[in-house]
């Protein structure tokens, strides 16, 4: 079998990473703040946060396409900056940033929530503020959690196709990712093409993994 044009790979590696790296950030913080709530609306906080991973992800890419198409809020104040984001690789990566965010979240929120909050309050009475306490004590102790969380995410990430789908749509070279690849040459009737997709996803996710595992020992 000829090798295919490589546009899918490297175009969901950047997606992914982007993705992954940004969720690493915004989910590791959103985590801690819901660790640290104790509000009445935090099971519908929780909820929303959670929501993109029970959801269809066509439903989530209808939301973002709603939002961010040339009549959506979003998208007509990013007309007013001559801004697209529809139809273009940066939509690839809110549909990836959205539909893994849940899995970082999760992982992180329960690393959070291993901890012995003594050693937290212990740390606040000594005078550290809230950001050493964050930064210095809660994430070096949940910080195998949050590596789990992030391999999961790049894993959701890379393999994200509904929402994308939506937003980004199937353009050859621009915003076809590995997943697109494959449904559109199975639907064209090349299977050889749609085998090679599959196992580079495979053997990329599993890879990710297999160094999460290997680190933890």
């Amino acid at each position: 079998m000829l090798i295919p044009d490589l546009s899918p790979l490297w175009i969901s590696l950047k997606v992914s990473l982007l993705a992954t790296a940004i969720n690493f950030g915004l989910g590791t913080i959103v985590a801690y703040r819901m660790y640290l709530y104790r509000g009445k609306f935090r099971s519908l906080i929780e909820g929303i946060l959670i929501s993109p991973l029970i959801l269809p992800p066509t439903v989530v890419g209808f939301v973002l396409l709603i939002l961010l198409g040339k009549n959506g809020i979003l998208g007509q104040i990013l007309a007013q900056w001559h801004l697209r984001l529809v139809f273009t690789w940066y939509a690839a990566v809110i549909a990836a940033i959205v539909v893994s965010f849940p899995l970082m979240y999760r992982a992180a929120l329960g690393a959070f929530e291993q901890i012995d909050s003594l050693l937290l309050d212990a740390s606040r009475l000594d005078g550290a503020s809230e950001l050493d306490v964050f930064w210095y004590i809660a994430i070096p102790l949940a910080m195998r959690g949050i590596i789990a969380g992030t391999v999961l995410t790049f894993a959701r990430a890379l393999g994200e196709f509904g929402a994308t789908l939506m937003i980004a749509g199937n353009i050859p070279m621009q915003t076809q990712t590995m997943p697109m690849a494959i449904y559109f040459a199975v639907e064209a009737g090349d299977i050889q093409e749609g085998w090679f997709w599959t196992i580079a996803i495979v053997i990329i996710s599993l890879m990710g993994i297999i160094a999460v595992n290997f680190r933890s020992k």
